[in-house]
């Protein structure tokens, strides 16, 4: 898979946060246990501590172009 640095972070329409990556996607981040177990964009302090972390972004693993919300 193909990774990008996080550049920051938004709320969408409905207040889940997104990331905002180096390669012009994005990817939502949600804490939804037990199926999403992110609780660290739940605080300012968690997501601070990614911003410059590279992930995993699946939008240029399959070639897309667009910068879509993933």
């Amino acid at each position: 898979m193909s990774r990008a640095t996080v550049l920051g972070f938004r709320r969408d329409a409905e207040g889940h946060w997104v990331m905002e990556l180096g390669c012009g996607h994005t990817q939502h981040v949600r804490h939804l246990p037990p199926w999403q177990n992110r609780a660290w964009v739940t605080t300012d302090t968690g997501r601070r501590a990614m911003l410059g972390r590279r992930v995993e972004c699946g939008w240029c693993s399959t070639g897309g172009n667009d910068a879509n919300e993933g």
